[in-house]
């Protein structure tokens, strides 16, 4: 069993260009950047809301590992009865008693097994959802239980940075890393917590950040200038992958190194050949800038 395993979490995938990206970059990053394992939110990968089963198939196909999901999760009509079928995929763990779907995610590459659960926050978001706080405690104790991962990863979707944080702290030394996501803009808050595990508040967005989080600029303004409700489309421009990657050390559990991960999809200037290289804004992963593996 390797002794430091390397694990990318990216945030959101907001529609066809984000999940277009990805699914095209997913088996090179994960040769470029050694990665043993790739975690994706995708919660916004169909149209912008929610997910279906044959995009998840599509992502899961091209490299991802394991894919997580939000507060969209029902958008798509028919993906809870889709979702039973995906055994990649989990729904938040703090939904109602009855919901469709896994409430975590185990998965086992080279003898480690990594195991990744979402919660839902509960601040400026729908009343629906159990506590995040309480729920993870029973949870990570069924997750041992059943699976006996090598590693855990907890993923809090919400909206509050201080739900996320106290989140954090709350879990601190019992996972390997707790993971934010939801507001589609990456924190620059990345680090260790006291007792070992690496945090941060939010991964970012992989998709079009020329945009109003992933949507139509001109229809994002609108709706703050007059509080009609009007279609908001998926921006086009501009798109990234953002998210953050762990070294984790296997025998404590605990984070030993982390760094953002930002790569800027390829923009072609006028005139140019499809072939352009990608665009300059890529974060390796590593120790202080070294992207060499331990």
């Amino acid at each position: 069993m390797k002794e430091v395993v390397r694990v990318m979490f990216l945030g959101d995938v907001v529609g066809r260009p984000g999940r277009e990206y990805l699914r095209v970059r997913a088996g090179a990053l994960r040769a470029e950047l050694d990665l043993d394992f790739l975690v994706v939110n995708a919660e916004n990968a169909a149209a912008g809301a929610g997910i279906t089963g044959a995009i998840a198939r599509q992502l899961l196909d091209a490299g991802i590992d394991a894919i997580t999901l939000g507060d969209h999760v029902w958008d798509q009509r028919g993906f809870e009865s889709e979702i039973v079928d995906l055994q990649q995929v989990c729904r938040p763990a703090n939904l109602p008693e009855g919901c469709p779907g896994r409430r975590w995610v185990c998965v086992e590459r080279d003898g480690v097994k990594l195991a990744v659960f979402t919660m839902l926050g509960r601040q400026f978001l729908p009343p629906r959802a159990s506590c995040p706080f309480r729920g993870s405690d029973a949870l990570l104790e069924e997750i041992r239980a059943v699976d006996n991962p090598t590693l855990a990863v907890a993923e809090i979707h919400a909206e509050a940075t201080s739900e996320k944080i106290a989140f954090g702290r709350y879990l601190d030394g019992r996972v390997a890393a707790v993971v934010g996501t939801h507001t589609h803009v990456p924190t620059a808050d990345a680090c260790i917590l006291p007792a070992g595990t690496g945090y941060v508040t939010d991964l970012g967005m992989c998709g079009p950040y020329d945009s109003v989080l992933g949507r139509d600029v001109d229809a994002g303004i609108r709706r703050f200038l007059d509080g009609m409700p009007r279609r908001f489309g998926v921006a086009s421009d501009d798109v990234r992958l953002c998210g953050v990657v762990f070294d984790f050390d296997v025998r404590s559990g605990r984070t030993i190194r982390f760094q953002p991960f930002r790569e800027d999809a390829p923009v072609a200037p006028a005139g140019a050949s499809d072939g352009a290289e990608r665009a300059s804004g890529v974060d390796t992963a590593g120790e202080a800038g070294n992207g060499a593996k331990p």
